[in-house]
């Protein structure tokens, strides 16, 4: 069940890469070609909807291709500047931004959004166009150690100013750190400000985002976050809460079971709550899509296709299979989304996480060279936490260079 979940992580944009895909492209006149990134571990649920499909429509088949996940972007990228494209593509809205921006994607009309969660629809948007539909996401949770709150004498907080506020009694108390935040992380900080409603190079140099970085640096100098804060992942973070080192973990419901598997101890003292909020009260949380090639021979039927995958029936099926949230509004109102028993903390996770999904906008939107943003945005919080000159200044600093790399 782990496997789905990295399709969530970086993939390096490699442009210019050329391969041979003759294997990949369709002779039917009547063939939609349908790609999908690292699902074969579901190829019974894939291909049993496939069936339907074609049983449903009898004038239109397809012809699925699940790519390697660490082939997905470049094989795309080749694929989508030939004359002979699939006609639909299971892929991440930041790349689909990318291909969006070179005008290889196909407009989709606004009339086949009605199934969908609205606040997702428009987050997907790309300078008020729709370039893709969601397939499926997750939106992470906040998973806490229930014995150490207690101890501590705290409240599990809300938002990073209660975290702040708890952090010296929780080390007091207990000897361990609130939480690991990895806020060097690919997008992790940006995904904070944009919490605040810092979101761009005007405003990273403003009140509200120095407010933002010095609460971590307050943090960081007080030593009330691990010294690793600025180095480690999501993974090792991961390993501090399972050795109870750390009482707050962020991450997606699928990390429970790894809880369960790897320390069983700390499971039983574990509970969930929602994920950690800024000043707006937006959530974050992650999506997979489908996109349609602009030189794609079948889009009325790749459409046609996608919302067939998305309709209710398939959301839940695949739902129940894997960890993911359905993105159809209907589905979203199922019991399976809405009610939990007690003690069962896998669903508790999931209605949690679906409801947040009623609340993610204003969305972070990905820009223009956004691996290289991400860079320097991270310089920039370490050497804020690392006390290596004014906050003021080095945000001053990276508003100018941030602006230079999307010029």
């Amino acid at each position: 069940m782990k496997r789905i979940f990295i399709i969530f992580g970086l993939i390096v944009i490699t442009i210019g890469v050329w391969f041979s895909y003759s294997n990949f492209i369709s002779t039917n006149e009547n063939e939609v070609v349908f790609w999908t990134l690292q699902m074969s571990d579901f190829a019974d649920y894939m291909n049993g909807v496939i069936s339907d499909f074609e049983k449903e429509n009898p004038d239109i088949k397809i012809k699925w291709i699940d790519v390697p996940f660490s082939e997905g972007e470049k094989r795309t990228l080749a694929s989508v500047l030939s004359d002979n494209p699939p006609d639909l593509i299971n892929l991440n809205p930041d790349f689909s931004a990318t291909l969006a921006q070179k005008g290889a994607l196909y407009e989709i009309p606004q009339e086949n959004t009605a199934q969908y969660n609205q606040a997702i629809i428009n987050s997907l948007k790309y300078n008020g166009k729709l370039y893709s539909l969601p397939w499926y996401a997750t939106s992470a949770v906040t998973i806490y150690n229930k014995y150490l709150i207690q101890k501590a004498g705290v409240k599990v907080p809300a938002t990073y100013e209660e975290i702040a506020e708890i952090a010296p009694q929780i080390k007091a108390k207990t000897g361990a750190y609130v939480f690991l935040p990895n806020i060097t992380e690919n997008d992790t900080m940006l995904k904070i400000l944009n919490k605040y409603g810092v979101n761009s190079s005007e405003n990273i140099s403003s009140e509200k985002s120095e407010y933002v970085f010095n609460l971590f640096k307050n943090l960081y100098a007080k030593n009330l976050i691990p010294k690793e804060s600025i180095t480690q992942t999501h993974r090792e973070a991961l390993e501090k809460y399972m050795s109870e080192n750390i009482v707050l973990f962020q991450a997606g419901a699928n990390f429970l079971n790894m809880i369960k598997e790897n320390a069983p101890s700390t499971y039983t003292h574990t509970d969930i709550a929602p994920q950690i909020k800024g000043e707006i009260g937006q959530n974050d949380f992650s999506l997979m899509n489908f996109v349609i090639p602009q030189r794609a021979k079948h889009k009325d039927e790749a459409i046609k296709f996608a919302l067939y995958l998305t309709n209710t029936k398939n959301q839940l099926e695949l739902a129940k299979l894997t960890n993911v949230i359905a993105v159809n509004k209907e589905a979203l109102n199922n019991d399976f989304y809405t009610r939990y028993a007690k003690d069962d903390l896998m669903a508790k996770a999931r209605v949690i996480s679906a409801k947040q999904l009623n609340k993610v906008e204003p969305v972070l939107k990905a820009s223009r060279n956004q691996k290289d943003v991400n860079n320097l945005v991270n310089s920039a919080v370490q050497n804020i936490l690392l006390d290596k000159a004014e906050t003021k200044n080095i945000l001053k600093k990276l508003s100018k260079d941030w602006e230079n790399l999307l010029k």
